[in-house]
């Protein structure tokens, strides 16, 4: 299947990114190279883009896409977590700027054997990078009543977070629990039939649990942000786009930080803490899809673009 990927916020992010033509970036999220390819045709000769990302079948899509910007291009795979690491390991000192795109590619989502989608009937995976032997099948069939009810009520927001965590323990009694489908039938049992009716699939937001947990998604986010703003040029700017609440308040919560990061008590009349600000958040609020973006991809609905510009 080929790879494809609606670049969300597109414009807008390569607006907010202020390119300059000599500078280095960093594109952590590449996917199929929709944002990276609209950087690099903005850099000269002696800018540079550098591409990352976990999954094999993106790597080979980017490659082939960004493949005629030549030595301007260099690809890696790897976690975005581990992109500061591998700059500084090829002799980079800082990047004028870096995309996140934090959304799962329509290619991973419409891919049936990857199992992120509750639409196909497939194997458990939704691993974002297929040499970890970690699957959402080790997640249903291996943790407890407990780690299930509390992993699907803060990453996926589930009501029923609790009914659905007995009800998959209850099954998984009976045998491994393997498929998609199996999966699907075990939630929509544990879901009142009145609260079906409205809201979408029943496995919406149980999913989005598994698939968070199953790809570290959120401690990667949080772990990852400081050490990228400082790894930003004065002036270097860095553009977050999230697609789920949990998210977004760890970007924002970061951004924010990194702006005002004094813990002095505010009856102190001067800081004593000596932390100093790492620069500006340039998005007060966030940046949403245009009416004719949604139009054009209704997957773009809940996305949100935060932007931090370092200090000069």
């Amino acid at each position: 299947m080929e790879f494809k990927h609606y670049s969300v916020l597109l414009e807008e992010t390569i607006e907010e990114l202020h390119i300059k033509p000599d500078g280095i970036y960093l594109d952590g999220t590449l996917g199929g190279g929709g944002h990276a390819e609209a950087v690099v045709r903005r850099l000269s000769e002696r800018g540079r883009l550098f591409g990352i990302d976990q999954d094999e079948a993106a790597i080979e899509a980017a490659t082939k896409r960004l493949k005629e910007y030549g030595e301007k291009v260099t690809i890696l795979r790897d976690n975005y977590c581990n992109a500061v690491a591998a700059l500084k390991g090829l002799g980079v000192e800082g990047v004028d700027g870096i995309v996140l795109d934090l959304g799962v590619s329509s290619y991973q989502f419409d891919t049936a054997e990857r199992g992120f989608s509750y639409r196909y009937d497939t194997a458990l995976d939704m691993r974002m990078d297929r040499r970890s032997a970690f699957s959402a099948k080790e997640i249903v069939n291996g943790y407890s009543e407990s780690e299930l009810f509390h992993m699907i009520k803060n990453y996926g927001e589930e009501p029923f977070a609790k009914n659905i965590a007995k009800h998959i323990v209850k099954e998984r009694e009976k045998g491994e629990i393997t498929t998609t489908f199996e999966l699907n039938e075990i939630i929509k049992a544990a879901i009142p039939a009145k609260m079906r009716a409205g809201g979408g699939h029943p496995s919406k937001r149980t999913y989005q649990a598994i698939r968070i947990e199953c790809n570290h998604e959120l401690e990667v986010l949080r772990d990852s942000l400081d050490e990228m703003i400082s790894f930003l040029k004065p002036g270097g700017r860095i553009c977050i786009i999230t697609f789920h609440s949990l998210e977004d308040r760890i970007v924002k919560t970061a951004f924010r930080t990194n702006e005002s990061p004094c813990i002095c008590p505010p009856e102190f009349p001067v800081c004593t803490c000596g932390r100093v600000s790492r620069g500006k958040v340039v998005t007060k609020k966030p940046i949403l899809p245009s009416q004719e973006e949604l139009e054009s991809n209704s997957r773009s609905k809940s996305a949100k673009l935060r932007v931090f510009e370092r200090k000069l």
